[in-house]
């Protein structure tokens, strides 16, 4: 018998994008089967709008990314997404120094946040399904030596709100309401509804076919 897997596809002779460099997004989408799939990173200017809430604001990054990853590959679906931490109404960007890291930590320790996750997809014809998916984490009250320790591992470096809830950050993480996976960078229970809605589906295939071939 020929050695066959099962691989979630989309549909027959389309191509998807990830519009996105993060190893995270990556790994989630291949946990639930999809593998043929490329990652082309967006570059887009991320600046925070006056009087922008929130929510618009990750909409509208996660929408311009797709856009602008559509139009290098016109004949693929693209995905994109952006993920937002807030705290009260103040977003927590990626800190850009160790000084921003701590300030993000502090803000965060003994208290509960919010996880923005926005996503796009643009398939044929550049119609486009958009979602917003919500996670509220509750931080534990950190003391010194663990924000301390937390800063000198660098894992804050490139997290939204200054910490990795998939690494050491888990460790601080008393309660979460929400999806987990939207924490880590993609809402992938979401993204799997929307992209089964746009024809994807689990396909056979003999593991010697160049199913990953772009």
């Amino acid at each position: 018998m020929e050695n066959r897997k099962k691989v979630f596809s989309p549909p027959d002779g389309l191509k998807l994008v990830l519009a996105s460099g993060s190893p995270r997004r990556s790994d989630l989408l291949k946990q639930i089967g999809l593998e043929n799939f490329l990652s082309d990173a967006a570059d887009v200017d991320e600046t925070v709008k006056k009087l922008e809430v929130p929510k618009k604001y990750a909409s509208r990054i996660a929408l311009e990314k797709a856009e602008t990853v559509k139009r290098r590959h016109p004949n693929c679906f693209v995905l994109a997404a952006d993920t937002v931490v807030t705290c009260g109404t103040r977003i927590l960007d990626k800190p850009g120094s160790k000084i921003q890291a701590e300030k993000c930590l502090r803000r965060l320790s003994g208290r509960s946040h919010n996880v923005l996750g926005a996503f796009v997809v643009i398939g044929e014809n550049n119609q486009y399904v958009k979602r917003l998916v919500n996670s509220s984490v509750t931080f534990k009250r950190l003391d010194e030596q663990e924000i301390s320790n937390y800063l000198a591992s660098e894992e804050w470096i490139g997290k939204a709100g200054g910490y990795a809830i998939q690494g050491r950050g888990a460790a601080f993480i008393k309660k979460i309401r929400g999806s987990y996976s939207n924490v880590v960078g993609l809402p992938i229970h979401e993204v799997y509804n929307v992209l089964r809605g746009l024809g994807f589906n689990y396909k056979e295939y003999n593991r010697r076919e160049e199913y990953f071939d772009f």
